[in-house]
């Protein structure tokens, strides 16, 4: 009796033992569904946005569920529909429409599912408990002063003739953009040493929808078909690498970056492989460097600040109304990038390699 005795309480001890280390397993947060809804797999930086986050979220042990919409609102309420009736734990939303998901999210919230807006705000909805993005402003300060450096327009070089190009009027991340630039710019225009031939100078005129780079390449060809006929364009304020890349198609096709028409100052944004290696070609001129690993790192310490009950760690509770609030944001810091720091920016980082861009 005594040994049988002994038996039932090796079994008892076994099974208390297995239990606790379950409930330490669920007690410290690290289960549970995530959601990540993604704009586009065809801008090269979404897809290694929703890549790093998988990673980071996986590498905590929590599962994912990741979705591109390919720039269609649609899609992308339908994809987030689908993980609120799935009964994931947290959404992290980078929205197509900053101004679309105002009712989902009101579900997502019935659901008790918070929701991160990762690098383009949410707007119109008070159910966003953060926001992770880059300092959006001097993403276009970054632009502008590139151009003012390399014009010389500090020293009173000019006149220039130049055009100004915006990112996607859904995103409210093109509006920081577009004026950060302005910032630097207008008083040069202002001043005649910068001088828009075409006279659009408002973000409207210059808006590319979707931040399409065909949309920008086929407005270049419109603006130098009808006022470069007898000029020369110096310098083009781009947003983004993508549209770069479609202004660059537009200028080669008048001859520009051969003979005596050299490729004009392009800016950039992003650090695509494509835009870095037009960089080291000397076609594009510069882009601005957003690590999307670092904002992949800090959209999922806010998830699972706020899966644990947790204040998330914000740098900036000013700056993003988002029309119903405003939203506790972390901003980081964007970096500068042409042909002469993208090796110590790029590569020492490891964000390429040195192949990879020499391919």
């Amino acid at each position: 009796m005594r040994n049988l005795f002994s038996v039932f309480i090796l079994i008892f001890m076994l099974a208390s033992l297995a239990a606790c280390g379950g409930n330490e397993g669920a007690s410290g947060g690290e289960s549970g569904t995530v959601g990540i809804a993604m704009p586009t797999k065809s801008s090269e930086r979404w897809v290694n946005d929703g890549d790093n986050m998988v990673k980071e979220f996986e590498s905590l042990g929590y599962e994912t569920d990741l979705q591109y919409a390919e720039d269609v609102v649609e899609n992308q309420v339908s994809q987030i529909e689908n993980m609120i009736t799935k009964e994931v734990d947290v959404l992290v939303i980078a929205p197509i429409d900053g101004e679309a998901l105002s009712n989902v999210l009101a579900k997502a919230d019935k659901q008790g599912i918070k929701v991160i807006a990762y690098d383009r705000l949410i707007k119109n909805t008070e159910h966003v408990s953060y926001y992770a993005t880059f300092d959006n402003f001097q993403v276009g300060v970054l632009q502008g002063s590139y151009i003012e450096e390399s014009l010389g327009l500090k020293d009173g070089k000019g006149p220039f003739n130049i055009e100004l190009f915006a990112g996607s009027p859904d995103d409210n991340n093109a509006y920081f953009f577009f004026d950060g630039a302005m910032s630097v710019l207008q008083p040069y225009i202002d001043s005649g040493k910068l001088v828009v031939q075409s006279g659009q100078t408002s973000f409207d005129q210059g808006a590319t929808l979707r931040w399409d780079g065909s949309v920008a390449q086929s407005r270049m060809d419109n603006l130098l078909s009808a006022y470069y006929s007898g000029e020369k364009v110096d310098a083009i304020l781009s947003p983004y690498d993508g549209i770069s890349i479609g202004i660059i198609s537009s200028l080669k096709g008048v001859g520009y970056g051969s003979g005596d028409k050299p490729m004009p100052i392009i800016t950039g944004q992003d650090a695509e492989l494509a835009s870095v290696k037009s960089i080291i070609a000397k076609e594009q001129t510069q882009t601005v460097f957003k690590d999307t690993r670092e904002l992949a790192k800090k959209a999922v310490a806010m998830a699972e600040a706020v899966l644990k009950g947790k204040e998330a760690e914000v740098n900036d509770k000013e700056t993003y109304d988002n029309g119903e609030k405003v939203v506790p944001a972390y901003l980081l810091e964007p970096v500068s990038v042409d042909v002469n720091n993208y090796s110590e920016v790029l590569v020492d980082s490891g964000y390429y390699t040195e192949d990879e861009l020499t391919q």
